[in-house]
């Protein structure tokens, strides 16, 4: 049974760490509010070059060579999977569940006899990788020297994604990141970005079909638009994760709050109840005592 000081000395703890988780949840709430104002500001314009893109698409597919970045090199042999996660932990399950996507995707593709190469954006998620996905882990993008999200942060991981693929290193690229919907809910999401995805738009109906005419023609605009569209998404990703991480971690140390102050309230009745019980034992024994003379 643990004695008085034991339980002061726990009481005392619990009460710093209480602190501690509260004020890392104040200063998670303050970055939430920039971090998601900054990821909602950026989907229109993601939106409208994805909608630019699935046009263009749409008419090149009618005749013409398409860019490799659109139609890919013919293979899928190797895939590379680029994983962002954060670059610090105490946010409840962001990093493992963005983490369990890819290796479950990982583990599917090893399973058909695929190359697995992965790409690790963020210290945590290469921290769980490379337990089960050690060998496969190709290199870690650190980026906890960046204090604000832009799209310079994107547009070097784009390129070398891009270098990679015209090396020929990996036939299939694949991101990995958490979409933030709200404070409780964030999540794990997996996008192509090689050959790239694009949204098949809905049949229009008769006579009202709109007509495009390109200049230049469809093939060319979309070599230059690809690779300017795939740092977008990249920027997308980094920043719906960055508004990710901290409205879980928000959520994580409003919990650790309220089951520290439930822990300081059971060793407080525990202490008083231990203070009470040596109390009435003193008291029996000095009237024992008394009574023997």
């Amino acid at each position: 049974m643990p004695s008085l000081k034991d339980l002061r000395n726990r009481i005392a703890s619990v009460k710093s760490t209480q602190k501690i988780t509260k004020a890392m949840q104040m200063v998670a709430v303050s970055k939430l509010r920039r971090a998601q104002a900054a990821a909602e500001s950026a989907r229109p314009y993601a939106d409208k070059v994805e909608a630019v893109l699935s046009n263009l698409a749409d008419a090149s597919s009618g005749g013409g060579e398409a860019p490799a970045l659109l139609a890919g090199n013919g293979s899928n042999q190797t895939h590379l999977l680029i994983v962002c996660t954060g670059e610090r932990g105490l946010c409840g399950g962001f990093n493992t569940s963005i983490v369990r996507v890819a290796r479950d995707k990982a583990n599917a593709l090893a399973a058909e006899g695929k190359t697995v190469k992965i790409l690790c954006v963020g210290k945590k998620g290469f921290d769980q990788l490379k337990r089960t996905h050690e060998k496969a882990i190709i290199d870690v993008i650190d980026l906890r020297g960046v204090r604000t999200i832009t799209y310079a942060t994107a547009q070097p991981i784009a390129k070398r994604i891009i270098g990679m693929f015209d090396a020929g290193e990996a036939d299939v690229f694949t991101l990995f990141y958490s979409r933030f919907r709200s404070v409780i809910s964030q999540i794990p999401t997996a996008q192509q970005l090689i050959p790239a995805e694009v949204a098949v738009k809905a049949e229009a109906a008769p006579g009202v079909a709109p007509s495009y005419e390109y200049e230049p023609d469809e093939s060319e605009i979309l070599a230059a638009l690809l690779p300017q569209a795939l740092s977008v998404r990249i920027y997308r990703a980094l920043l719906e994760n960055n508004a990710s991480f901290f409205g879980a971690q928000m959520s994580a140390m409003d919990n650790a709050t309220r089951n520290a102050g439930e822990m300081v309230k059971k060793y407080t009745q525990r202490y008083n109840r231990t203070r009470q019980a040596m109390i009435t034992k003193e008291l029996i024994e000095i009237i024992s005592g008394a009574e023997a003379l």
